[in-house]
């Protein structure tokens, strides 16, 4: 019961409030001028990183499930996925601006 709860817990994050920020990401993208429909796949990867992050190094220790491999991500880990997360939201503005 505890698995299916952090399973529940999880889709929650990553869906609803994953859909929220990306929907922020998406005005913003629009308000620049960015193509969504070309570069927008960028930015939900870069929200799905971030999410993965923050649910691996602190949201799955406050949850249900108490089994064996919770650990967090190395800080190393961490610190390049982060860097990869904010390249991938930068990437769009900048793409769309030197391809169109």
């Amino acid at each position: 019961m505890k698995v299916l709860l952090e399973l529940i817990r999880i889709v929650f994050l990553f869906v609803f409030i994953g859909g929220i920020i990306s929907a922020f990401i998406n005005y913003v993208y629009s308000k620049l001028g960015t193509n969504i429909d070309t570069y927008g796949w960028m930015g939900l990867m870069a929200i799905l990183i971030l999410l993965f992050v923050l649910y691996r190094n602190k949201y799955q220790f406050s949850g249900w499930y108490t089994g064996k491999g919770r650990e967090k991500l190395s800080a190393n880990v961490s610190k390049v996925l982060i860097s990869i997360s904010i390249i991938l939201m930068l990437l769009p503005p900048i793409l769309s601006f030197f391809l169109s």
